[in-house]
């Protein structure tokens, strides 16, 4: 009985930490990609962070309701565009999300307000509406977004 009770104590455990561990942010290969293929395209290191801890928490495969998947959130579609084929892996999704946020900027002539809004509501409609585009996700998603760069200006680096 005693053994039974720790073995189902140490299996409980281990669910627990695997649970905990997919939710936890991926931070150090996400982020040498984000980087690297962010000044491959000439995009600010600061935008394309920003648009992947607001699109998924930095979780490799998050999977949202509307079928987005990976860091990036690409949809199917995008994604079969962006001739990114594993949306869950890790290097995939960022080359594809990056070179789409590098091609939506080329559209919009760097204005990053109307990047970061045609990658959450689709090129199509900011195309036609531009900054008159007042969804309430999307206005809410562009300040998130111009908060989140904001923040990474000032955050200090500590030495020790």
């Amino acid at each position: 009985m005693r053994i039974s009770l720790y073995a189902m104590l140490i299996a409980l455990s281990v669910l627990i930490c695997n649970a905990q561990s997919s939710r936890t942010p991926i931070h150090g290969e996400a982020d040498y990609y984000v980087t690297a293929y962010a000044l491959h395209y000439r995009l600010p290191i600061g935008f394309v962070r920003a648009v992947v801890a607001q699109e998924s928490g930095w979780r490799a495969c998050a999977v949202s309701s509307k079928g987005a998947a990976g860091l990036m959130q690409l949809m199917p579609q995008t994604a079969a565009r962006l001739g990114v084929q594993d949306r869950c892996n890790i290097k995939e999704n960022i080359s594809g999300g990056v070179r789409y946020l590098a091609w939506l900027s080329q559209k919009f002539h760097g204005d990053l307000r109307l990047v970061a809004a045609a990658y959450l509501a689709g090129e199509d409609v900011i195309e036609r509406r531009g900054l008159l585009y007042r969804n309430q996700e999307v206005v809410t998603y562009v300040s998130q977004i111009r908060g989140r760069c904001e923040r990474q200006l000032h955050v200090t680096v500590s030495t020790p």
